[in-house]
């Protein structure tokens, strides 16, 4: 049991009249640490009581009184205080901790598949720092559910299908060099896609000529499915460096292009269901009864689009993978598309569109401002990952010359950093791109984090004390407050990681990581443990160490980012 459920229980047991799930939403936590650990308020008694709060609050206190759980019990007008006991406190932690590096996890979702749609990159533009949001955050979504239990399947819908081909196609056949392209990779398909629209503004005939060769693509056009094929290949071997880098997976690659043959049955669906209305030449699925503007499903010249895709892999995903949830992790702005193309698939009887969730997230931009990959105004993430490793590396050639695996360590450092970062805040928040703000190390960030691991990892190494035991924790020698504070953020972990996952809010284990380091280190420092003057002190506190490092390691790797042993 946490202790609140054993403060809960207490409660219960002086007020029987009030169910455990009433009193833990009741049960507050005091502002200043002096008043107690938690405070239980008795104004909403009275009416069922027929007494003054205050009177029953002393009440409530006399029972608690009798409870070994608390060494303190204060009643403070309506509210009634309790100090918990310290030993107590540590008893519970340890017994909670007992399945170590599996504390925190549960098998609540065994037998349910999450299935996820992340990172979801487009060929032939380059992975850019504004993938990175949508791609740590799918990531962390995808490791905290599968730490709950959950199986989880990973889909990087790819953006291999749309109009952007058919102007990629039309700049290569006008200005494009095989050589030149094979050479520069990204950057040169980069080069042909800002080329177009620069020509397009003095020439609009040119967007025109795009929509034909788009069309054409659409109809079997071998020649320029050629070219889509060869730049498809050309983006996917340069986007595995940077998941590479990253460290992140997939267990699907099936993007638009996928769906092609399947888009033809979803239209006769809409069609029989008698959804589909004609507008201005163009076919759609009207939603004025829910309040939102008709959904475009096909384009005056027949073409399908984005949602008409994405209405078919919503179906071969459910009939695939019979989903609990389907997640979507893209960008704020998408919200009307993902509320339309839900509210489609209700409207086709599907009852499983319930279970569709869009995870929004804000956008990035730069200090110059918006980014635009038509503009070419965008950094790319590769040259963000091997600027943060590279001066990590400098910092560690500085401080810790002869440190071994130094390339490996400064990966890990340099990229847990440009993670972390981003995933410090509640994804909604916009977010502008700071060289400088991403790659200073100080404060609450990920080498600070790291760090921090690495060190109880060092004290561990020279007490030679690598494997928890439970019965070196005794309470007598874990009672002042700085271990105190340990324990119960320690305790927190569980509950972070549910509630992490039942938010889709990554941050939420960032930014406990951070203070569960804060707290080690207050505790190092006020605790001296190899130079401990008792043997029993030294093991418990060495047992705490062990446990701070287990609970670390696992919440960084629940957002993605590595924890080095040696820094």
């Amino acid at each position: 049991m946490t202790i609140q459920e054993c403060v809960v229980e207490s409660i219960q047991r002086a007020v029987p009249e009030l169910e455990a799930s009433v009193i833990g939403e009741m049960l507050e936590i005091p502002p200043d640490k002096k008043m107690g650990d938690y405070a239980f308020p008795c104004f909403r008694l009275a009416k069922q009581f027929r007494k003054a709060p205050a009177l029953i609050a002393q009440d409530v206190a006399a029972h608690l009184k009798e409870e070994d759980l608390f060494e303190q019990v204060e009643v403070v007008g309506p509210y009634v205080n309790v100090f918990v006991n310290k030993e107590k406190i540590v008893e519970l932690v340890r017994d909670a901790f007992a399945s170590q590096e599996q504390f925190g996890s549960s098998q609540e979702g065994e037998g349910k598949t999450i299935v996820l749609d992340y990172s979801s990159i487009n060929i032939a533009k380059p992975f850019h720092i504004g993938h990175l949001r949508t791609t740590a955050i799918g990531n962390a979504i995808h490791k905290l559910y599968r730490y709950l239990g959950y199986n989880t399947v990973r889909i990087n819908y790819l953006g291999d299908w749309g109009t952007q081909f058919g102007k990629l196609a039309v700049a290569y056949r006008k200005w494009g060099n095989k050589e030149l392209v094979e050479k520069q990779g990204i950057q040169g398909l980069l080069d042909l896609y800002v080329r177009f629209h620069k020509e397009a503004k003095e020439n609009p005939e040119l967007d025109d000529e795009a929509r034909a060769a788009f069309t054409a693509m659409e109809h079997g056009d071998e020649e320029i499915l050629s070219i889509w094929r060869w730049f498809v290949d050309i983006s996917l071997k340069e986007v595995a460096k940077v998941y590479e880098l990253l460290d992140v997976q997939f267990d699907s690659y099936k993007g638009e292009s996928f769906y092609m043959d399947k888009v033809d049955a979803v239209i006769e669906e809409l069609k029989e269901k008698k959804l589909l209305q004609e507008s201005d030449g163009a076919m759609i699925v009207d939603l004025s009864d829910a309040d939102m503007p008709p959904c475009l499903v096909l384009k005056k010249d027949g073409s399908s689009l984005y949602t008409t895709r994405d209405l078919a892999a919503a179906i071969y995903r459910k009939k695939t993978y019979d989903f609990y949830k389907c997640i979507y992790v893209t960008a704020f702005d998408q919200g009307l598309h993902f509320a339309q193309f839900f509210k489609v698939l209700e409207k086709m009887g599907y009852e499983w569109s319930k279970d569709l969730v869009h995870v929004p997230y804000g956008l990035v931009s730069l200090e110059s401002g918006k980014m635009s990959t038509r503009e070419g105004q965008v950094v790319f993430l590769q040259d963000l990952l091997d600027e943060a490793i590279a001066k990590t590396k400098e910092i560690m050639q500085e401080k810790n010359p002869d440190l071994e695996n130094l390339d490996e360590v400064a990966k890990q450092v340099g990229v847990g950093a440009v993670v972390f970062n981003d995933l410090f805040n509640n994804r909604i928040k916009d977010v502008t791109f700071s060289w400088n703000k991403v790659l200073n190390f100080d404060g609450e960030t990920g080498p600070y984090v790291q760090y921090t691991f690495a060190r109880a990892s060092s004290i561990l190494r020279k007490a030679d004390y690598q494997t928890f035991r439970p019965e070196d924790m005794k309470g007598e020698y874990l009672t002042d407050a700085y271990a105190q504070d340990l324990l119960k953020i320690i305790e927190e972990f569980p509950k972070k990681v549910h509630e992490a996952a039942e938010r889709y809010e990554p941050y939420i284990i960032t930014r406990f990581t951070v203070a569960l380091a804060s707290s080690f280190n207050k505790f190092y420092h006020e605790n001296p443990i190899l130079s401990a003057e008792q043997e029993e002190l030294r093991n418990a506190r060495l047992a705490m160490t062990k446990m701070v490092t287990t609970v670390l390691k696992t919440g960084l790797s629940l957002i993605g980012v590595q924890a080095p042993e040696k820094m």
